[in-house]
């Protein structure tokens, strides 16, 4: 069976013309209107990468405000708490309330630190331990030196010694 001539029949040539002038037209519409969606898309985009560096620039701002509020915050902190730690009073067998008694007698030598910048206590560190190691304790009818084993610096100074028996 063959395919009539499109010239012959008028239905036909009717038909696919229709076809061509409806595929061109709807494409028309379709890029009209993709063009206006794409349009509105890329006025959103720009409106938001404004608001994006508007809002980037004020956060710097902040940042570099907070450092700095922090800076001086820290250069103003004063020591606020003492907490002293005896870490081998278990191999001494000494019992805990003799061990709270001599982090008590620690303590309270130390009590003139509190109130005290940070950065000054910090700076006088090394007399900080010497003061801390002569110090010489009785517990139970034994004397014991301190040895410094660390020393945290904030304002809850934390210090934890060791016991030297002598």
């Amino acid at each position: 069976m063959r395919v009539p001539q499109y010239h012959h029949v008028r239905a036909w040539l009717r038909f696919f013309s229709g076809v061509i002038i409806g595929a061109v037209i709807s494409w028309m519409v379709f890029l009209f209107m993709y063009g206006v969606l794409q349009e509105k898309q890329i006025q959103k985009i720009n409106y938001q990468q404004k608001i994006i560096k508007n809002l980037s620039d004020k956060n710097d701002i902040w940042e570099e405000d907070y450092e700095k509020l922090n800076e001086e915050t820290e250069k103003k902190l004063k020591i606020q708490d003492l907490q002293i730690t005896i870490l081998n009073g278990d191999t001494y067998h000494l019992d805990h309330l003799s061990i709270a008694e001599a982090e008590d007698a620690i303590r309270a030598d130390l009590a003139s630190l509190i109130a005290k910048d940070v950065e000054t206590i910090y700076n006088g560190r090394s007399l900080l331990k010497k003061s801390i190691e002569n110090k010489i304790l009785d517990i139970n009818k034994r004397r014991y030196r301190l040895d410094v084993a660390e020393i945290f610096f904030y304002t809850n100074m934390k210090i934890e010694v060791r016991l030297v028996r002598l």
